[in-house]
C-alpha cells in the first residue's frame, strides 16, 4: 500500500473512532445528567398525628389503616440499625445503591420465572421503590428503580438513606415506620428497645403477615433467630449475645393487637371530625402536621377490644358495636364500630337497630314524671290491650314467663316484664312517651302500644347518651372525641368549646335517681343482668335488651356509661348463645370503668327518700315481711301505711294507730 493509501486508512480509522465515541460520549453525558438531576419530589410534610386522652400515639390522619411515628436516626438503637442491615443489605455501607450480587440474583430469579419477579433489593433500592414507584413489575420499573437508587446515593448520605428507610418501611399491624412499630408491638419508644426486640422488628418487613406474633408466635420467633444469626455472620454480634437475645422473652403489647381492631374506628371518626371543625379537606389536613388530642381512654378501649376478641371472634360474620362515654363531659372514651375495621370500616355505633327492652327506662321515666312510683303494681299475666278503633294488641313475656301476681315497677324493670311496660305506655299515653324519647335525644317515634318494647330503631350512640342523662341527674351531654388540635409549635387551632351557660336539664333529679335505683336491680338476683354482675366490683345500673335480631346491654356507673350491641349487618335471627354475648362485653368494660373510679357510689338527691317496702303489697315493710325492697320515692310520696299482710306483732295496736297517724300527719305537713 502506498503512502497515500495509508493516510486514507488512518483518516478513516479516526473518523470511525470519533463516530463510535459520540454515542458513548452522549451516553456518558446522559448518565451524568441523570445522576446529577434532582430526585423526584417527595411529600415530606409531617403527617397529622392523633393521640389518646392518655397522650399515647394512636394513629395518623392518612388512609385510616396505617400509623406513622417518625423518629431520628439517633433515636433508633444501633443494634436495630445493624439488625436491619444484616438481614436486608449487608453491603449497605460499601455500595453506591446497587450491587452486582443483587443484580445477578434478581436476573437469575427473573430468568427462571420467565418474567420480572425480583428487584436488586438493596436498602437504597427498596427506599427508591417505596418513595417514587408503583407496585408494577416491569423491566422499565427496574431501570427507574436503579436510576433513583444511584441518584439517592449521590444526593443523600448513608445515614439519611437509612433513616428514611426505617421511617417508611411497613412492619405490619398498621405500623408504618419503626417508631410506630415499636409502639404497636411493645408499647414503648423505639429508643428503649432491647436486642431481642430489635431483632424481631428487623425481621418483620420481609413478610409482616407471616411473622405476625399475634397469630403465629412460632414463625415470629424463628424469624427473630434468622436475624440474630445474620448479625453474627455480619460480625455485628457474638455468639454469647445472640444466645442471650434468643433466651430473652418477647412480651408483646395487647394494646397493639387491640389497636389493630379498635383504634381505626376511633381515628377514622377523629379524622372526619378534625376535617370538619378545621374546614379543611382531608388530604390537606393529613399533611398539615397537626396534633389531634382526643378523649380515647387507653385502658377502657383495651378492655373493650379484648372482650370483643374473646366473645365475638368465635362467631363468623357476627358484628358488634361498643361505645363508652364520660357521663358528665360527654367525652367518648372508646368507640369500636365492628369486629374488624379492615374488612368492614362502617362504624356500627351509628347504626340504627331495634333496642328492645333497653328502651323501657324511657317509658318508666314518663310514668314517674306523671305521678307513678317505683312501687306502682301491675299484674304479670298474658294480656290483650284494646286501643284505637277497637284494635287489639296482644303482649307476651319472653318464654311466656309470668308471675300471675301484681309486681312493682322496679320488679318489672329487673325482670323485663313486657306486660307492665305496655300497660304503663298506654296508661300514661304513648304520645307522652314519644315526647320523653325526644327529650332524651332520640328521633321521632310513632305513638303505638309497641313503642314500649323498643321496636323503633335507635343507635348505640343515641342510647349511651340517653343513659348518661340518667346517670348525671338529667343533663343530656354533648358527645365529642376531640379535646384540641394544635400545630407543631403547640398553637391551638381548635379546642372543644367550654360551656359558658349551665347545661340544659331534660329530666328532674328525682326521676333520674329512681331510674338508676331500679336499673341497679337488673344486676341483682332475679334481674336479667345478674349473670354478669360478679364481673363488676362496684355500683352499676344497666338494662339488657333482646329482639330476634339484636342483643343489647346499656348502663352506667356514676362516671361512665356504656352501650353494647350485637347482631348481623343483614339482620337474621340470633341464636341463644349469640343473644347472650352483649352482657359479658358490657361487664368487661364496666369492670375497667369501676377500676378507674373505685369506691364511687350513686348519690341520693335531697328530693328523694328511700324506704323499705314490701313488694307484695307496696306498703312499708315490717320486721315480719319475708321480702323487702329498699326503694326510692320522691319525698312525700313514699308509702305511709305499714304492710297489712305481715304486721309487726311486737307492736301494740295503739302503737300502730299512733304510728300510722304520725305518718299521715308528716305527709300532710310536707304538702
Amino acid at each position: 500500500m502506498n503512502r497515500t493509501g495509508v493516510r486514507s486508512a488512518i483518516l478513516l480509522l479516526r473518523k470511525v473512532i470519533v463516530i463510535s465515541l459520540i454515542p458513548l460520549f452522549l451516553i456518558a453525558c446522559l448518565v451524568t445528567s441523570i445522576l446529577n438531576a434532582p430526585l423526584p419530589p417527595i411529600n415530606d410534610d409531617p403527617l397529622t398525628t392523633i393521640y389518646s386522652g392518655d397522650r399515647r400515639f394512636i394513629g395518623t390522619i392518612s388512609d385510616g389503616l396505617t400509623q406513622k411515628l417518625p423518629v431520628r436516626l439517633d433515636q433508633i438503637p444501633v443494634t436495630l440499625q445493624k439488625a436491619t442491615i444484616a438481614v436486608e443489605d449487608t453491603d449497605f455501607y460499601h455500595h453506591h445503591g446497587l450491587t452486582i450480587k443483587g443484580i445477578a440474583r434478581a436476573m437469575l430469579a427473573d430468568a427462571l420465572a420467565l418474567h420480572i419477579v425480583q428487584g436488586g433489593s438493596t436498602i437504597t433500592q427498596q427506599l427508591a421503590k417505596n418513595r417514587f414507584l408503583t407496585g408494577e413489575r416491569s423491566l422499565w420499573r427496574k431501570i427507574k428503580e436503579a436510576i433513583y437508587a444511584l441518584q439517592m446515593e449521590r444526593h443523600m448520605t448513608k445515614k439519611q438513606i437509612l433513616t428514611a428507610y426505617l421511617n417508611s418501611i411497613y412492619y405490619g399491624q398498621g405500623a408504618l415506620g419503626i417508631g410506630a412499630a415499636a409502639r404497636r408491638y411493645f408499647d414503648k419508644p423505639v429508643q428503649t428497645l432491647n436486642l431481642a426486640e430489635c431483632a424481631f422488628l428487623a425481621g418483620l418487613p420481609k413478610a409482616p403477615s407471616l411473622y405476625n406474633p399475634y397469630t403465629n408466635q412460632k414463625k415470629a420467633k424463628m424469624r427473630q433467630a434468622e436475624v440474630l444469626h445474620a448479625m453474627v455472620r455480619a460480625g455485628f454480634l457474638d455468639q454469647a449475645a445472640m444466645r442471650l437475645a434468643l433466651a430473652t422473652p418477647l412480651t408483646f403489647s395487647q394494646k397493639g393487637n387491640a389497636d389493630s381492631l379498635s383504634a381505626t374506628y376511633f381515628t377514622d371518626r377523629a379524622s372526619v371530625t378534625a376535617a370538619k371543625v378545621l374546614h379543611l379537606p382531608k388530604p390537606q389536613l393529613a399533611r398539615s402536621g397537626f396534633l389531634v388530642h382526643t378523649t380515647q381512654n387507653d385502658s377502657l378501649n383495651q378492655a373493650a377490644a379484648q372482650a370483643i376478641t374473646r366473645y365475638v371472634t368465635p362467631y363468623p360474620d357476627l358484628q358488634v358495636a361498643v361505645i363508652a362515654i364520660d357521663v358528665h363531659s360527654g367525652a367518648i372514651l372508646t368507640d369500636i364500630g365492628g369486629r374488624d375495621y379492615k374488612t368492614s370500616p362502617y362504624d356500627r355505633v351509628l347504626a340504627m337497630r331495634q333496642p328492645g327492652s333497653t328502651f323501657k327506662p324511657i317509658v318508666y321515666a314518663t310514668a314517674l314524671d306523671n305521678g307513678w312510683s317505683v312501687a306502682t303494681r301491675v299484674k304479670s299475666e298474658p294480656t290483650s290491650f284494646i286501643y284505637g278503633q277497637h284494635l287489639v294488641y296482644q303482649v307476651h313475656n319472653f318464654a311466656d314467663h309470668y308471675t300471675y301476681l301484681p309486681i312493682s315497677m322496679k320488679q318489672a324493670l329487673a325482670r323485663s316484664d313486657n306486660v307492665f311496660a305496655v300497660t304503663t305506655n298506654l296508661a300514661v299515653g304513648p304520645e307522652r312517651v314519644r315526647d320523653t324519647a325526644l327529650r332524651y335525644g332520640f328521633a321521632p317515634m310513632q305513638p303505638y302500644p309497641s313503642l314500649a318494647l323498643g321496636v323503633f330503631p335507635v343507635s348505640p350512640y343515641q342510647m349511651v347518651r340517653a343513659y348518661a342523662a340518667m346517670a348525671n341527674g338529667g343533663y343530656l351531654p354533648d358527645l365529642h372525641l376531640i379535646t384540641s388540635i394544635t400545630d407543631r409549635a403547640m398553637n391551638v387551632q381548635y379546642a372543644f368549646p367550654a360551656k359558658t351557660n349551665p347545661p340544659f336539664r331534660i329530666e328532674i333529679p328525682s326521676t333520674t335517681y329512681q331510674l338508676t335505683d331500679m336499673l341497679q336491680s337488673v344486676m341483682q338476683p332475679g334481674g336479667t343482668g345478674y349473670r354478669v354482675a360478679g364481673m363488676i366490683d362496684g355500683d352499676v345500673a344497666a338494662k339488657t335488651g333482646t329482639t330476634d335480631t339484636d342483643a343489647w346491654m346499656v348502663g352506667f356507673t356514676p362516671s361512665i356509661a356504656c352501650a353494647v350491641w350485637i347482631g348481623y349487618d343483614h339482620p337474621r335471627p340470633l341464636t341463644v348463645l349469640e343473644s347472650r354475648l352483649a352482657a359479658p362485653i358490657f361487664a368487661s368494660v364496666m369492670h375497667e370503668a369501676v377500676a378507674m373510679h373505685p369506691h364511687e357510689h350513686f348519690t341520693v338527691p335531697s328530693s328523694v327518700e328511700k324506704v323499705w317496702i314490701d313488694p307484695e303489697t307496696g306498703a312499708r315493710a315490717t320486721p315480719n315481711c319475708p321480702t323487702k325492697e329498699y326503694d326510692a320515692f320522691v319525698k312525700g310520696t313514699e308509702p305511709i301505711l305499714s304492710c297489712p299482710l305481715h304486721p309487726d306483732t311486737a307492736t301494740s295496736f295503739g302503737d300502730v294507730i299512733e304510728h300510722t297517724w304520725q305518718n299521715i300527719w308528716d305527709w300532710l305537713s310536707s304538702h
